[in-house]
């Protein structure tokens, strides 16, 4: 049985992902998603023809998670896909987002997507794909916003070494590392602050984030950049120091 796992699916590029690889790519027996809102699940398996199993769980609940290592010994399917999609970000200086939060961050962001990797790799074949979102924030330390970028550089540098160790099995590992999406991230993430206005006018559509991001992914690309905005960013991160760049951002 061939499937594609799809993490952070019930909203976002999470959910976007779902649509797009249902289209585009035959020979999925089953999608396996995985969210806390059953009911977002569940209204998924009307929008899309490829058969759809919900897994309504926690990432961050070992206990929850377990359901998933259960699912994969009991079902051994080939997974195709892996898109490990679920994360969240809280606006505001270190120590005024609550510990909860500043925590949970880390717990989402990196821990889970590390267990949900280790479950599912004995399963992974040959072609197959893991994708990894990671952020632009990535690229670059983020004042009020820096547990997140610190978690997503996380995801940044584990999927480019991921990338290596898998290329030997012919499995490809993507981070996904777009600027800020208009997706519900920031309806959570906006709770605590005001994302900057710049950030605001840069907002990019999910559809066409997840679109270069699986192009980029069958080109067999480590990472992948959506937006001429964002690949300059990326650019000027790598040869400008980031003093320099933080203060051109705080004075915008």
């Amino acid at each position: 049985m061939k499937i594609a796992i799809v993490t952070g699916a019930s909203s976002g590029m999470g959910r976007e992902f779902i649509r797009q690889i249902a289209n585009r790519f035959k020979g999925l027996d089953e999608i396996w998603a995985i969210a806390r809102r059953e009911e977002r699940l569940e209204e998924l398996k009307e929008e899309i023809l490829v058969p759809l199993r919900p897994f309504s769980i926690d990432l961050t609940d070992h206990r929850e998670l377990m359901e998933l290592q259960t699912a994969l010994e009991e079902e051994r399917p080939d997974v195709k896909w892996l898109v490990n999609g679920a994360g969240f970000g809280k606006i505001g200086p270190v120590g005024e987002v609550s510990l909860y939060d500043e925590t949970g961050m880390i717990r989402l962001n990196c821990e889970a997507l590390c267990a949900v990797t280790h479950m599912v790799l004995p399963y992974l074949s040959g072609n197959s794909r893991v994708m990894n979102f990671a952020s632009a924030a990535a690229f670059l330390p983020q004042p009020r916003f820096a547990i997140y970028a610190a978690t997503k550089s996380f995801v940044l540098s584990y999927s480019r070494a991921l990338n290596e160790e898998l290329n030997p099995r012919g499995i490809y590992v993507t981070a996904v590392c777009p600027g800020p999406v208009k997706t519900e991230f920031f309806d959570i993430a906006e709770t605590t602050g005001k994302i900057a206005l710049y950030k605001r006018l840069m907002m990019a559509a999910p559809d066409k984030v997840v679109r270069t991001a699986l192009r980029d992914s069958m080109m067999g690309r480590s990472v992948s950049v959506y937006g001429t905005t964002m690949k300059a960013f990326r650019i000027l991160a790598k040869f400008l120091p980031h003093g320099l760049i933080l203060r051109i951002m705080k004075a915008l």
